[in-house]
């Protein structure tokens, strides 16, 4: 009986195991990919030369430099716009200027005295920029939509209070920082916004632009002591960064890194002053005058700057670190790059740092104007197993190609128009990358200017609100990076293509105070 059962049993299992052979085998369930986290950092003036891998030499940034080992480094990549507002508005928008909505900055002054620090203090009505509209389509909105956790740290600047313009509107589940580019004149606010509400600091009322004291020795340190308070955004700002990360480890998360560094005023932490002190020496202290452009003194200027971009490298090293330790660097894309050339208000001295090099960044070709030293930014893309370590390409690109990228790396279609073009094959190595006919630039201050970029020409037109003549130069940075000689007159046959482009591509602006009277009053064929 028990030799029988066995013996059943037997037979069973084998006809089992016989008919599972015969039956056809399944595949393995595929692997559902996890989107890669985005981390794009935008810091505020910083120069095309102003960090080691792009050659700068007294200013260290070893943790910046790494992610160029590591990653790929763009040496054609640019901004949308030469000043902070419309960067930022056609960065999320992927809409270069030609179509963009916001064209420059724009302190919304009818509103009343929106320069009056204290006045903003008491009247959150008075703070921040004027409102993109209500219906805007962000990059965020769309990261949103497919599943991504979004956050802004940083410095706004797109909209006011009380608007439907504040990032909380515009795709961003948390914001921390500065939503007034005017309150981000000072490292130590009165106060910053956590999502829509105020939280207030443990800082003086120390209003932006106040010179330095009447009556105190420049050589003492202590008569400074009145612009480096208690509490300093960044830092708060970077605690608010790795809170977030933190929590996110296992969602796929954007987060766009708005530092307000090395926008002037000049204010570092003091270790970091030290460090540049004892590397430069003796300086010729900065005292400001009260004007717009003076924003705060600094007994050394140089230091100060320095030690800002080295203050913002330590903590892009300190976030590198959490990544690894969270076990997400593997899969996180970090794009590092600057909202516009640097300035050369305020005691920053582009000229000692060779800020733009191999372009100027003084006055009249730094930032606020559309020649390269303006406009041309770092770029620095890392994302370990997909991007080549220590690459590099010349690719022509700009910020508004930032919408298409996100939608291809995170694998989704845009369905929305943009200007932009992916970035994604060019990241992989591929040979696939599509190439722009032109990059557009148009900008109504600063005298109004226009500008195309078509493979090595670049054409740029200043002088357009109908004051001094209007001039037309022609550059071939191919063999002219630093555009010194105007080739106009020699290439007429250009200034023709950049004129189609400029008349296909161009929509007027819905704004006025973004019109450029020798264009929208059609004068400027008479010019």
């Amino acid at each position: 009986m028990i030799k029988h059962t066995y013996a059943s049993i037997l037979l069973f299992v084998g006809m089992v195991f016989m008919s599972c052979k015969n039956e056809p085998q399944k595949e393995p369930a595929a692997e559902k990919s996890v989107p890669p986290n985005i981390i794009f950092i935008l810091a505020d003036d910083l120069g095309y030369a102003e960090v080691g891998a792009y050659g700068q030499q007294k200013i260290e940034t070893p943790n910046i430099d790494a992610l160029a080992k590591e990653g790929m480094l763009f040496t054609q990549h640019y901004t949308s716009a030469p000043v902070c507002a419309p960067a930022r508005h056609m960065l999320l928008t992927g809409k270069h200027a030609g179509h963009a909505y916001i064209r420059s900055n724009s302190e919304w002054k009818e509103r009343g005295d929106v320069w009056d620090y204290r006045a903003m203090a008491m009247d959150s009505t008075l703070e921040g920029q004027g409102p993109m509209p209500e219906n805007t389509i962000t990059l965020a909105h769309k990261l949103k939509e497919v599943g991504y956790n979004t956050a802004l740290v940083g410095k706004w600047g797109l909209g006011a209070p009380h608007t439907k313009s504040v990032p909380n509107d515009m795709g961003f589940d948390l914001f921390y920082g500065f939503n007034c580019q005017r309150q981000a004149h000072t490292y130590y606010p009165l106060h910053l916004y956590k999502n829509r509400e105020r939280v207030h600091l443990k800082n003086d009322t120390v209003a932006p632009h106040t010179p330095f004291p009447k009556g105190k020795d420049p050589k003492d340190l202590k008569s400074y002591a009145d612009f480096n308070l208690k509490e300093y955004a960044p830092d708060l700002m970077f605690k608010e960064i790795t809170s977030f990360v933190a929590s996110n480890r296992k969602n796929p998360f954007f987060l766009y890194w708005a530092t307000p560094i090395p926008h002037v005023a000049l204010q570092a932490p003091q270790r970091w002053v030290d460090y540049y002190k004892d590397k430069f020496g003796e300086e010729v202290p900065y005292l400001a005058d009260g004007k717009n452009n003076a924003y705060f003194p600094h007994k050394t200027p140089l230091a100060a700057y320095a030690a800002m971009v080295s203050y913002l490298d330590e903590n892009i090293g300190n976030l590198v670190m959490q990544l690894k330790e969270e076990g997400i660097y593997e899969n996180t894309l970090i794009i590092f790059t600057s909202d516009n050339g640097p300035s050369y208000a305020g005691g920053a001295d582009p000229e000692f740092f060779e800020s733009a090099k191999p372009f100027r960044g003084d006055f009249g070709r730094g930032k606020g104007f559309l020649y390269e030293g303006g406009i041309r930014v770092p770029m620095i893309a890392t994302w370990p197993g997909h991007i080549s370590p220590g690459s590099k390409s010349d690719h022509i690109s700009a910020h508004y190609d930032m919408l298409a990228t996100f939608a291809d790396v995170a694998g989704y279609e845009p369905s929305i128009d943009t200007d932009g073009i992916s970035l994604l094959p060019t990241l992989l190595s591929k040979e696939n990358q599509e190439q722009h006919d032109f990059l557009y630039w148009e900008f109504p201050s600063y005298g109004g200017q226009v500008a195309l970029r078509m493979g090595d020409w670049k054409l740029i037109r200043q002088n357009l609100n109908n004051g001094e003549p209007a001039t037309v130069e022609l550059y071939n940075l191919k063999n002219d990076p630093a555009e010194t000689f105007n080739l106009a007159e020699k290439h007429p046959e250009i200034l023709q293509k950049g004129a189609k482009f400029f008349e296909k591509e161009r929509q007027r602006p819905e704004l006025e105070n973004f019109q450029i009277p020798l264009i929208d009053d059609g004068l400027l064929t008479q010019k």
